[in-house]
């Protein structure tokens, strides 16, 4: 499937409001995947700014009282025009504002896609997730041990939802309900940058918005897309380097990334 191709030939215009801390890492990765991303969270210029885009993206990384009414006001509005929206409920778990403010947006929104860290789609899906600040705890972590439980509910919390569901850790798992992509491209040295998740949701909506007819597969192959490049980019890194150079390269191979690339280097199996 030409996944990238079609990104790259449509290039998909991305609404993100998202996280301060990685908003400008967010802004490149779309860029390196030939999409366009803009940014907006005035409640007076989101519905403008979302009703020229392809495709959304709500990221609660950064909530204030401001943001929250707009993310209503933009998602209702690119669920009016058939857009591709996203929510990225990152820390949902750790404070009562932001898992309510996922769980009200779960109600009065439809998402396409909702991705996030085990703890956190957890949280969502009603059972006990346990975060650490926006990272998913240990104790909730996927594993090969667990893998079976782990799909049937996420599953049933897609089916339920309405939504692909993309969780993210050491074995990525995305489902639309039905069948479950599980995908194990990625490097441990990822969990060193701030933002990586950010920057996979922005990019999963220019995937989604540019294969409209294959949403499951653009969501599984956005994920092996960011898993693959922190491969390659780990490959690149001298010794010296740290996690500031690794950030950028993952980037740089996100920029180089093609289809026969992806084909090659995605680790996946479908159940």
């Amino acid at each position: 499937m030409e996944i990238i191709k079609n990104v790259r030939t449509k290039s998909p215009l991305v609404h993100c409001m998202t996280n301060y801390v990685t908003v400008n890492d967010v802004a490149n990765i779309i860029l390196a995947i030939g999409a366009s991303p803009i940014m907006s969270d005035e409640e007076k210029d989101v519905e403008d700014i979302t009703s020229i885009c392809n495709a959304l993206c709500i990221n609660i990384g950064t909530l204030n009282q401001r943001t929250i009414k707009s993310m209503f006001i933009a998602g209702k509005r690119a669920n009016s025009l058939n857009h591709v929206v996203l929510l990225d409920p990152v820390g949902a778990g750790a404070s009562k504002l932001r898992t309510e403010t996922a769980v009200n947006l779960l109600k009065e929104v439809k998402f396409d896609v909702i991705r996030g860290n085990i703890s956190e789609i957890k949280t969502l899906a009603g059972f006990s997730g346990s975060t650490k600040g926006v990272d998913a705890d240990v104790a909730d972590e996927v594993s090969e041990d667990n893998l079976d439980a782990v799909i049937e509910w996420l599953k049933k919390f897609a089916r339920t939802a309405g939504a692909i569901v993309a969780v993210t850790g050491k074995i990525d798992l995305v489902t639309d309900g039905e069948k479950c992509y599980v995908i194990r491209n990625g490097k441990a040295e990822m969990k060193s940058i701030t933002g990586t998740g950010c920057q996979l949701s922005g990019m999963m909506c220019a995937f989604l918005a540019a294969n409209p007819e294959n949403k499951l597969e653009a969501a599984a192959m956005a994920v092996c897309t960011m898993g693959l490049s922190g491969e390659i980019a780990k490959t690149h890194l001298a010794e010296y380097e740290g996690n500031a150079t690794y950030s950028k390269r993952i980037i740089d191979a996100v920029y180089n990334m093609n289809d026969e690339i992806l084909e090659k280097g995605a680790n996946y199996e479908i159940r």
